[in-house]
């Protein structure tokens, strides 16, 4: 409950309410940076990956969802530290490069969420610390590649692109969102409902076999099937 009511001042505008959050759920990044130490990467950089992941988080939940927020934002801030920890494979830079860079990131990511515009590199300077020299030598050697169809990755044949990475990032938050209001709509079905759908769309079944399974006719289930989801259709 406390969770939601401070999403809701966080959208209202309350920073504080947003700064309570990332502090009431830093133990959750903490724990989930935990099981990617040893794989080239200092715990204290994976917290401060697995923050921008939290930020992130708490900036894209959505309260309608009946899940708790720890549910929706673990799989965020994993896929935010394993990002990194994959794209720091990709292009080599100095360690106090990279750790420039996630002081860079994480306050962009603030400054962006504060005033809803990208931020300025005074903005920067003032939020991090750094100077502007630091800030655009760490965000010359982040970008690296100008063409977003230039390859950046090659093993074993499996060419990757800059391209192809932002839109894995793009897919991976969208089928995070996507499974929230599924389990949210599916939550609103009754039991027989629930499970005409998850034999349908979770266990493949077909609508004939569904209907063995449940005892009934086939053209019932059609008709029972067709009515669930323009519910569900009408519940988004």
């Amino acid at each position: 409950m406390e969770t939601c009511k401070l999403i809701q001042l966080w959208k209202n505008g309350d920073k504080a309410a947003r700064d309570k959050m990332v502090e009431i759920n830093m133990g959750l990044v903490y724990s989930i940076a935990k099981r990617f130490v040893g794989r080239g990467t200092e715990l204290e950089d994976l917290i401060q990956i697995g923050s921008i992941g939290l930020i992130k988080a708490i900036d894209n939940f959505d309260t309608n969802y009946n899940v708790k927020f720890s549910t929706y934002a673990v799989p965020v801030i994993t896929g935010e530290i394993k990002r990194f920890i994959r794209d720091d494979g990709m292009i080599k830079v100095s360690r106090s490069i990279k750790e420039n860079l996630i002081k860079i990131n994480r306050s962009i990511e603030y400054l962006r969420s504060e005033n809803g515009i990208d931020a300025t590199i005074e903005e920067i300077e003032n939020c991090t610390g750094l100077n502007k020299e630091e800030i655009i030598m760490a965000l010359d050697a982040s970008k690296g590649i100008e063409s977003t169809n230039e390859i950046i990755y090659n093993k074993d044949g499996s060419a990757l692109t800059l391209q192809d990475k932002l839109k894995d990032e793009r897919d991976e938050y969208k089928k995070v969102r996507d499974n929230m209001l599924l389990k949210s709509l599916m939550d609103k079905l009754d039991d027989f409902q629930r499970q005409i759908i998850s034999l349908r769309y979770f266990e493949d079944k077909t609508q004939t076999e569904v209907a063995k399974i449940l005892q009934i006719s086939q053209v019932q289930v059609s008709r029972l099937e067709k009515k669930i989801l323009l519910y569900m259709r009408q519940c988004t």
